[in-house]
């Protein structure tokens, strides 16, 4: 299928979830949500990574089965959402821009799905707030430089903020968007990763840039495991490249909880194969809904 075609297809599929806006404390937020006019159904948050959108949770929002209110915001910084007040933030200025975009919703309590660095922001918010995250999915999750040594930090920063300035989003989209998705992946999920990345603004992949080199996952979700608030997955692409395998089990041995492998797939499992991942989301709703632990 050529590209434009692909784009197309899911640019239709997106359309039934119309693109919203409401204003918080910390500012603006866009979103896309669907199932909300159920009211029994349990609030599912979606927080994408750095080179996406709330558009790319598609294949979530128009699934049947998950039983579930959805909501997938635009981070700080993207979209129509306002960026955070720091040039070089850590996760507790996301945290608190999801705090106040829950509370002028009127959620209470959710249960947070967080993607590569939408990890570092969910995780963040659960372990200032335990008691109001029913669960967390942590699906490729990044687990940021907060603890590594100063100059990898530094090295890591200066390196995605100079493709950035070199490329833009357009050209980042060009070039390494092919990286999100395993070799063989088909045209439609590799269109739509490319589609997504191209619409990143340079102003908040630049602050997001800061908040990779600041997160730290595994910390904060030891705080969240210790809460004992509610179930934790953690789930990976067989062929994740930038997350792989082996980093992601290093964070499941934190939630105690397996790692769950996604055949087929690269980094982003819920664009590539998303009736497995929606299984596996289905899943980790049961025991959230049941209250387990």
């Amino acid at each position: 299928m050529p590209e434009d075609a692909a784009v197309a297809a899911l640019r239709a599929r997106l359309d039934a979830f119309a693109y919203r806006t409401v204003a918080t404390r910390t500012g603006t937020v866009g979103y896309r949500c669907a199932g909300v006019a159920n009211d029994t159904g349990l609030p599912v948050v979606m927080l994408h990574g750095i080179g996406s959108g709330a558009a790319s949770w598609v294949a979530q929002l128009d699934a049947t089965g998950l039983g579930a209110a959805l909501y997938a915001w635009d981070a700080p910084g993207y979209g129509q959402t306002s960026n955070v007040a720091d040039a070089e933030p850590h996760a507790d200025a996301y945290a608190d821009a999801l705090e106040a975009w829950l509370d002028a919703l009127g959620l209470d309590r959710v249960a947070l799905v967080g993607h590569s660095l939408g990890a570092i922001m969910a995780t963040k918010f659960a372990s200032q707030s335990p008691q109001r995250v029913r669960g967390l999915f942590l699906c490729s999750p990044a687990n940021g430089y907060g603890r590594a040594d100063v100059q990898v930090r530094a090295s890591k920063r200066d390196s995605r903020l100079a493709m950035l300035d070199k490329l833009g989003p357009a050209g980042m989209a060009r070039e390494r968007s092919d990286n999100l998705v395993a070799p063989d992946a088909a045209d439609l999920p590799r269109a739509w990763v490319k589609w997504n990345m191209a619409r990143v603004l340079p102003d908040g992949y630049r602050q997001a840039t800061h908040l990779l080199s600041n997160g730290d996952v595994a910390g904060d979700l030891a705080q969240y495991v210790a809460a004992h608030a509610g179930p934790v997955a953690v789930a990976v692409g067989a062929h994740d490249g930038i997350t792989p395998p082996a980093a992601c089990e290093a964070i499941a041995e934190v939630a105690g909880v397996p790692l769950q492998i996604i055949d087929g797939a690269g980094h982003a499992s819920y664009i590539e194969t998303p009736d497995v991942l929606n299984a596996a989301l289905a899943a980790w709703l049961g025991r959230v809904s049941a209250g387990a632990r």
